[in-house]
């Protein structure tokens, strides 16, 4: 860019000082000011800097004067607060649901909203270490498809994979693609999901998008019926135990091979599992002991059970039989019970996948 383009995006030099460099506790005075456009090629005068200002000021830019010695000028007002943007950092770092190439992008992006001094602090790494991150790169682009094939009320196709007794990806259905309609994208528990309507099996079903291969709108239109206007997203029907407090336990874990996939879902990279014989593999993974991980394992219903160690396992049982002896109790597990269940087949049949 000539000098003389670059002086007349003088004001625009001088907002972009002020955003990366002030706030409000820290200003700059109006010689730094002018030597930071003469960095970018720019003489300025005093005189003229002023009047950058107040062009500024009339624009709406919150541009304050601290009566110091000499007196400085910072951009005080921005669109996001330091705990704000912060937040929003430890999210794109703690989600399942983008690869670590994602999230490191989005975190660079977020940390250009904030002055040089603010970055600076969020070089803190205030997300929790280990969590789980996907390997799939295509989440944020099937958000998009799936989002476009709505509009355009057309169905949405894709390959799907799941994790054999090995814990190796594969295509399921011998790589034959589905084509659904779909009707919304939800998140839950660090996992986009996919709600749509399967034609083959005439019901609603759910497809994590980590699962999913590339997808593209398909040339068949959207299939139409009451339970697809009327569908509302129940969160409920997705089990978790959460982030309760406890004593971290490592623990075997035995599962049978067709939920291997469900517990690398809970544990992610961090179960250890090895194949046992075709029909069963031992996971090694560490819980925090609570209720609700006993919970957990009591509506898998013998499709994963804890094999160690001993002491847990016999709090588990003292747990059942605890659970056993109060009525109110066992009707909250049974009914929980028969949701495990008539989720189990429509995953069979096409339900959460």
């Amino acid at each position: 860019m000539t000098y003389n383009n670059k002086a007349k995006l003088k004001t625009l030099y001088v907002r972009q000082i002020l955003e990366e460099e002030t706030d409000a506790e820290r200003g700059l005075s109006m010689r730094q000011i002018i030597e930071r456009l003469e960095q970018h090629e720019i003489k300025a005068e005093r005189k003229s800097v002023y009047r950058d200002i107040e062009v500024l000021r009339e624009f709406g830019c919150d541009i304050c004067s601290y009566q110091r010695n000499p007196v400085e000028y910072a951009l005080i007002r921005r669109q996001f607060k330091l705990p704000e943007l912060m937040l929003m950092v430890d999210a794109a770092q703690s989600n399942k649901a983008l690869t670590v190439r994602q999230s490191t992008a989005l975190e660079t992006n977020i940390k250009l909203l904030a002055s040089d001094h603010d970055r600076a602090l969020m070089e803190r790494k205030i997300h929790v270490p280990g969590r789980i991150k996907t390997n799939a790169d295509s989440v944020f682009g099937n958000v998009d498809v799936i989002h476009g094939a709505m509009r355009l009320k057309r169905k949405v196709e894709f390959a799907y994979h799941r994790r054999n007794i090995e814990g190796e990806r594969r295509e399921a259905r011998g790589g034959r693609p589905h084509a659904l309609t779909p009707v919304e994208v939800n998140h839950a528990d660090g996992f986009y999901y996919m709600a749509a309507w399967d034609d083959g099996h005439s019901n609603m079903v759910e497809y994590r998008l980590h699962r999913m291969g590339k997808a593209s709108v398909s040339d068949s239109r959207a299939t139409r019926n009451a339970e697809i206007d009327h569908h509302a997203y129940d969160e409920d029907r997705l089990e978790y135990f959460g982030r309760f407090g406890g004593e971290e336990i490592a623990t075997r874990l035995d599962v049978r091979a067709d939920k291997v996939e469900i517990v690398l879902d809970r544990f992610g990279d961090g179960a250890e599992i090895s194949k046992t014989d075709d029909e069963t593999a031992k996971t090694f993974v560490k819980v925090r002991k609570s209720e609700q991980f006993f919970g957990w394992i009591a509506r898998m219903e013998n499709t994963v059970k804890i094999a160690g160690p001993d002491n847990l396992v016999r709090e588990y049982i003292s747990y059942l039989q605890e659970l056993l002896s109060e009525p109110e109790a066992l009707n909250a597990y049974q009914n929980d019970t028969r949701r495990s269940k008539d989720e189990a087949r429509n995953e069979s049949e096409g339900g959460i996948h």
